[in-house]
């Protein structure tokens, strides 16, 4: 499909063109900066709020602002492309076509071998930029992932942010550099052998210099309420320009930067009654804009079974959803979480089991935590469709003290942590500093302008009273002032960590697990509707997989040691150890599990797992 962009400052013949949705504007001016010196230009409005107007020999680099009203202040384009100075400051023309990719052999993303490593940009190194992340691309190939995913890059105000508080949507952050550097970030991962997926947020903007509802405050709707305040609207007046503005955004990552795939945040938050399905809308066009096909990815907590099946069931046909119910279980079985939606969850081996035959653990029965009930029947959804994880940045920084799941347990139970995710039949994620079990911790940080600040500490440590251990003013003290440098600088991954034992030992068990995922199909990531995992007793679960011959029994015990019996597992088939998490690279106590094949028994030591694999075969398991 050919691309060309509707919204912003976009280059053409013998200058560039410029179009702004701004229905606030009464008398609205365009002020362009280039070397030719300054200039004001009166662009033609359309009926429906649209201004336009070419301005010849106006070239890449110029930098230009809109004024909505004669002699109000200049404002960036809300469809900005850069952001030089920040998002407050005038806008800069970018020519995408001026990049010179060399991705030409790159053939996308497959779902059945997709592994996402997420990372934030600005605290993936010790200088934050797309440049950074380019030089370890080799290292991430290397450690088995597929496909990295960028949280938000829109840029931000302040010099330090998530980046779900973005308000530039079109425009790469340039706390992490130019366009072109992310450009050539993306080129590099198709030449390493890596697609790029990229977080969008299109559910709210950022607080602090939001000036796209100011064009047009038909952008927001007080028809609906989030967390955010008024919904973005996708069902009132004005929400063909709305939705025309979101799509376009999807659009421009996908033709402008060579992204593989979108992840859509907080997709229950884009509240949409209309007869046309927001979401699937967007999921279909960025299907479509290119070959090879880009993935869509939803974030989105409900369970819907329908936004990840096919249109001729009646879905919506993404990619994949994030599916949080895996984790909670996993968290709640060797952490023991119980506040917050943890309250929902028993950790189990029984409600691990359910969580892995289906998908998601909760398909319709009441939530304690939603106070109603959650979640649909997946029986008819790939599992592959399924992303899960032990780690996220949500599940990590929505913690008052931003810690990892490997900073609260043993590192055995890490271990076997580790062996669920990467054997399960869903789409795994890491988050970045997992693999070798980083010492840092990832906390919520920002750079607000001061007043804005200031309540933002006062919410986040109100955020935290129902748990006993911040209930007081004096513990709330020890939750990290988001605002201050010393929160973002503490998040920052420490890269010499990875020579170290304990932490060159996890690594180790994610490059082994990987290229296991890799080498066989039977491991990868299913287009089966159901999983074969049962509960041995309450702390042991057992997944057996299989296909073109290969296959895989998976023991993982969460808690303590003990007697686990495989009988009916191993039945009719040779078998061997392939891998126990109690191995030397993996565990430099190492204390190995007893596994005894004749007998068809493992006795833990404590927690673990061992990966068995069989062949055909006529014989059976003797009896004992």
């Amino acid at each position: 499909m050919t691309w060309d962009p509707f919204f912003g400052a976009v280059p053409i013949d013998g200058g560039t063109r410029f179009r702004v949705w701004a229905t606030a504007a009464r008398d609205l001016h365009l002020h362009v900066r280039d070397t030719s010196g300054p200039s004001t230009h009166q662009p033609v409005r359309s009926p429906d709020g649209m201004w336009e107007i070419d301005v010849p020999d106006v070239e890449a680099g110029a930098r230009y602002a809109y004024s909505l009203d004669r002699g109000s202040e200049p404002r960036p384009d809300p469809a900005s492309r850069f952001q030089p100075d920040g998002v407050h400051a005038w806008s800069e023309v970018i020519d995408p076509r001026r990049f010179q990719w060399t991705d030409e052999a790159w053939r996308g993303l497959d779902p059945a071998t997709l592994v996402i490593y997420e990372l934030h940009v600005g605290t993936f190194g010790s200088h934050g930029t797309f440049t950074e992340v380019a030089a370890r691309l080799d290292y991430l190939r290397s450690l088995g992932v597929t496909a990295i995913e960028l949280m938000p890059v829109a840029d931000f105000p302040g010099r330090r942010n998530w980046g779900y508080d973005g308000v530039a949507l079109f425009a790469p952050s340039r706390a992490y550099g130019h366009p072109d550097e992310l450009r050539a970030l993306v080129d590099r991962a198709h030449q390493t052998g890596l697609g790029v997926i990229m977080d969008v947020v299109y559910n709210h903007l950022g607080p602090e210099g939001a000036y796209l509802p100011q064009f047009s405050p038909e952008f927001l709707t007080a028809k609906h309420a989030t967390p955010w305040g008024d919904a973005v609207n996708l069902d009132d007046t004005g929400c063909d320009r709305v939705r025309h503005l979101l799509i376009e955004n999807a659009l421009h990552w996908v033709h402008e930067y060579h992204a593989d795939g979108l992840r859509l945040d907080a997709t229950h938050a884009l509240i949409d009654t209309s007869d046309r399905p927001f979401v699937a809308e967007l999921t279909r066009l960025v299907h479509e804009a290119r070959t090879p096909r880009p993935l869509v990815f939803a974030e989105d907590h409900r369970n819907l079974a329908d936004m990840v099946m096919e249109p001729s069931r009646g879905g919506w046909n993404l990619d994949g959803v994030w599916a949080d119910d895996l984790h909670h279980v996993i968290r709640s079985a060797v952490a023991g979480d119980t506040h917050g939606y943890y309250v929902d969850y028993t950790g189990t081996a029984h409600e691990l089991a359910d969580t892995l035959r289906r998908g998601w653990l909760f398909v319709g029965q009441h939530s304690r935590h939603e106070e109603g009930p959650r979640g649909t029947d997946p029986s008819q959804v790939e599992m592959r469709r399924s992303i899960i994880c032990v780690q996220n940045h949500d599940q990590i920084g929505n913690r008052a003290l931003g810690d990892r799941l490997h900073h609260a347990v043993d590192s055995a139970s890490w271990r076997a942590a580790v062996v669920l995710l990467l054997v399960a039949p869903m789409t795994p994620l890491l988050f970045m500093g997992q693999e070798w079990a980083a010492s840092t911790p990832f906390l919520f940080f920002t750079d607000f302008e001061p007043e804005l600040g200031r309540k933002v500490v006062e919410g986040r440590r109100r955020e935290f009273r129902d748990f006993p251990e911040f209930a007081s003013a004096s513990a709330a003290e020890r939750i990290p002032d988001p605002q201050a440098e010393q929160t973002f600088e503490a998040s920052r991954l420490r890269w010499s960590e990875l020579g170290a034992p304990r932490h060159s030992a996890s690594l180790e068990l994610h490059r082994a697990l990987l290229a296991l995922r890799a080498e066989y199909p039977a491991l990868c990531a299913s287009d089966a509707y159901d999983c074969d995992a049962n509960a041995l007793d309450e702390t042991t679960i057992m997944i057996r997989r299989s296909q073109d011959g290969a296959q895989f029994v998976v023991c993982v015990r969460l808690a303590e040691g003990g007697h686990v019996n495989l009988r009916d597992a191993l039945d009719g088939t040779s078998w061997h150890t392939r891998l126990t998490t109690e191995d030397a690279p993996f565990a430099p106590d190492a204390q190995p599990p007893r596994i005894d094949l004749v007998r068809a028994t493992i006795d833990f030591v404590r927690p673990g797992a061992v990966i068995l694999q069989g062949k055909e075969s006529k014989e059976t398991i003797p009896s004992p």
